[in-house]
């Protein structure tokens, strides 16, 4: 994106529930991070946030690939 980003500093408290980081404080919310890491977590997966110079913010969500004989198909 092309926010103002965020601060290396607050990447580890950024999927706390309700973890608001000092340029996000004049918005309500506080959800949404931590919703899109327990839904990944569940199906096995990761978020994490990559390094980034400059403006905005670049996530990266692992999910495990699951093969067709796994899932009865074929």
């Amino acid at each position: 994106d092309t926010g103002i980003g965020i601060d290396p500093a607050e990447c580890e408290h950024i999927f706390e529930r309700f973890y608001r980081a000092d340029g996000a404080r004049a918005n309500t919310g506080g959800l949404g991070l931590s919703v899109v890491r327990w839904v990944v977590e569940h199906h096995g997966g990761s978020v994490s946030i990559l390094d980034r110079e400059g403006p905005g913010a670049v996530f990266e969500v692992r999910l495990p690939r699951r093969d067709a004989a796994s899932q009865g198909v074929g």
